[in-house]
C-alpha cells in the first residue's frame, strides 16, 4: 500500500468509526421525543377513558342516532258510482229538477310513488334523572316540495297535512320537530315519573313489528287506539312488584288545538284536549298486557290544513266528545323451530258525545250533520280487532301477517300511522297485509341496534263504510253512495304493493 492509499484508507477507516456514533445519537434524539409524544397520547387516552373528576366525555351524556328510508308504492283504488256533495247542492239550487248527477265508477291509481324519509335522535343526560329528547323528522316524495302525489279527496286523514301529521306523511320536504321533551325520573325517590313536551306517541305497539323497530317502553301507546303527534305531558309509575314484572301505570294529557285570542261570544272554538290512562300490570317477552283509556273533549270538525286538495280549511266549532277503551296482548316465543314467533292480538271500542253543533264547509253551513251522525243527534259505538305474527328466522329473515277490522261506527286517532292510502287501523272494513322483512348480516358499526333492511308488503283495504279515519258525519254502507251525497270520494278496496330500503343507527 503506497502512502496515497494508506491516507485515504485512514480516513475511511476514521469516518466509519465516528459514524456510528452520529447515528446513534440521532436515534437517541428522535426516541427520546417519540417516548414522550408516546406519553402525551397515553395521558390523553386515559383522560378520555377515565375523566377527571367534574368532567365528562360527550358519550357519558349525549346519544346520537337516526334513520333514513327510502320507499315505492304502487298504489290502485276502486271508486264506486256516487253522488256528491257538490252536484248535490247544484240539484238542489236548481229547484231539484230531475235527478242529481251520479259520478260514475273508475279505477284510480299512482303505478309509481317515490318517497325519501329521514330522522335525527338527540338524547341528552342533563343531570343525575333528567334526561332530553328531540326528534327530527323530513319526508318528501321524489320530485316535489308538497304531497300532491301522495294526497286526495279519498280519506280525511290524507286530504293534507296537518299539526298532527307533519312528518308522518310525505310533506314539502322541510325538517319538523316530531318530537321534544324533557323527563325527570325517581320523583320523590320513589319509581315516578315526569315527562313533558312533544310526545312518543305515534308507532305504538304492535306496529313496531312490521316497522322493524324495537319495542316501545314505558313511553308506549295503543297502535290501535293512538297513532297521531300531540303535545302533552305523562305521569308515571312503575312499582316493583315480584309477581307483576314490568307493571307500570301512567296518565297522559295532550291538547289536540289550541284556540287563538277569543272573547267568549257563543259559538267560539273552544280548544281540543285528550286524557288517557295506561295500565300494564303484566310485561315480559312471554307475555304483555297493556290497557288505555281515552277520553277526547270538544272534539273539532275539521283540524287545520296545510295544502289541503279540498281548499282552506280549519275547525268551525266543536262536536262533542269521545271515549275509548283498549287492550294489547303481545307474547315472543322464543326456539318455535328454527325461529322465533312473535303474536299480537288488539282489541278497542269508542263511543261518542255528540253535542248540537254543525260544522261549516267553505262558508256553507252543514246543518244535518254532526259528531259520526247524519240527521237526528245519537250516540254511536263502535269496535275494531287487530291480529298479527311476525316469524324471524335465524338468516335475519322475518315474515309478518296482520289483520284489521273496523265496524260501522269506528273512530279511532291514528291518522299519523305510516300507510299511504289511509290509516288502516281506522278502517271501516277489513284490511289483510303481509311482508317480509330481510336484514343485512353485517356487523353493527354505529351502535349494538344498527342495521340495514329491506322490506316488502302487500296491502288489501275491503271498505264496508264510508269515513274510514273521519268522525264528521255519518257513515254510509258503500253500496249506497250513489244515493247519498259524499264530501270525500267513495272506496270501495284499495291495494298498496310497497318495498322499502331502510337503515336505522
Amino acid at each position: 500500500m503506497n502512502g496515497k492509499a494508506a491516507v485515504l484508507f485512514t480516513a475511511f477507516l476514521m469516518a466509519a468509526l465516528a459514524l456510528p456514533h452520529g447515528i446513534f445519537a440521532a436515534d437517541e434524539d428522535i426516541q427520546k421525543k417519540v417516548d414522550a409524544l408516546s406519553k402525551e397520547v397515553q395521558s390523553l387516552q386515559q383522560q378520555v377513558a377515565q375523566p377527571k373528576e367534574g368532567k365528562k366525555s360527550i358519550s357519558d351524556w349525549l346519544m346520537i342516532g337516526g334513520d333514513y328510508r327510502f320507499r315505492i308504492d304502487s298504489l290502485r283504488g276502486e271508486v264506486p258510482n256516487y253522488l256528491s256533495f257538490s252536484d248535490y247542492m247544484a240539484w238542489v239550487m236548481g229547484g231539484m229538477v230531475g235527478s242529481p248527477a251520479i259520478t260514475p265508477s273508475s279505477t284510480v291509481k299512482n303505478d309509481t310513488l317515490y318517497t325519501n324519509r329521514f330522522g335525527l335522535n338527540i338524547t341528552a343526560k342533563v343531570m343525575k334523572d333528567v334526561t332530553f329528547h328531540t326528534r327530527l323528522l323530513m319526508y318528501k316524495e321524489f320530485g316535489s316540495q308538497a304531497n300532491d302525489a301522495s294526497r286526495g279527496t279519498y280519506f280525511a286523514d290524507r286530504i293534507g297535512v296537518f299539526d298532527g301529521t307533519l312528518g308522518h306523511v310525505p310533506s314539502d320536504g322541510g325538517v319538523a320537530v316530531d318530537q321534544v321533551y324533557m323527563t325527570i325520573n325517581n320523583i320523590f325517590n320513589q319509581p315516578i315519573w315526569f315527562s313533558i313536551g312533544r310526545r312518543p306517541s305515534t308507532g305504538g305497539i304492535p306496529t313496531h313489528l312490521r316497522q322493524d323497530n324495537e319495542k316501545p317502553g314505558v313511553s308506549g301507546v295503543s297502535g290501535l287506539l293512538v297513532d297521531y303527534a300531540y303535545d302533552g305531558l305523562t305521569l308515571g309509575y312503575a312499582p316493583d312488584i315480584d309477581g307483576l314484572p314490568g307493571a307500570y301505570a301512567k296518565f297522559c294529557y295532550g291538547r289536540g288545538y289550541q284556540h287563538g285570542f277569543h272573547s267568549g261570544q257563543p259559538g267560539e272554538v273552544k280548544n281540543m284536549d285528550m286524557m288517557g290512562f295506561v295500565v300494564v300490570p303484566y310485561d315480559t317477552d312471554p307475555l304483555s298486557i297493556h290497557l288505555q283509556v281515552n277520553h277526547a273533549m270538544d272534539i273539532i270538525d275539521f283540524p287545520t290544513i296545510k295544502d289541503s286538495s279540498l281548499g282552506s280549511l280549519g275547525p268551525t266549532t266543536n262536536l262533542g266528545d269521545i271515549d275509548q277503551f283498549g287492550i294489547v296482548v303481545m307474547s315472543t316465543l322464543k326456539k318455535v323451530g328454527p325461529g322465533t314467533l312473535n303474536m299480537f292480538a288488539s282489541g278497542a271500542m269508542d263511543k261518542t258525545h255528540p253535542n248540537d253543533n254543525h260544522p261549516t264547509f267553505n262558508g256553507m253551513p252543514l246543518s244535518n250533520i254532526g259528531l259520526m251522525y247524519t240527521g237526528t243527534k245519537e250516540s254511536t259505538t263502535g269496535n275494531a280487532i287487530y291480529l298479527g305474527a311476525r316469524y324471524d328466522l335465524p338468516t335475519k329473515t322475518m315474515l309478518g301477517f296482520e289483520y284489521n277490522h273496523g265496524s260501522k261506527n269506528w273512530i279511532s286517532f291514528v291518522p299519523a300511522a305510516d300507510d299511504m292510502w289511509t290509516s288502516k287501523l281506522g278502517t271501516r272494513g277489513d284490511v289483510y297485509e303481509v311482508y317480509v322483512i330481510q336484514e343485512l348480516r353485517k356487523i353493527p358499526i354505529a351502535s349494538y341496534r344498527a342495521k340495514t333492511f329491506v322490506r316488502l308488503g302487500y296491502q288489501y283495504y275491503d271498505f264496508e263504510y264510508t269515513g274510514s279515519n273521519n268522525w264528521v258525519g255519518g257513515p254510509v254502507a258503500i253500496s249506497d253512495v250513489a244515493s247519498n251525497p259524499q264530501m270525500l270520494t267513495p272506496m270501495k278496496n284499495a291495494q298498496d304493493l310497497y318495498a322499502t330500503l331502510e337503515v336505522k343507527f
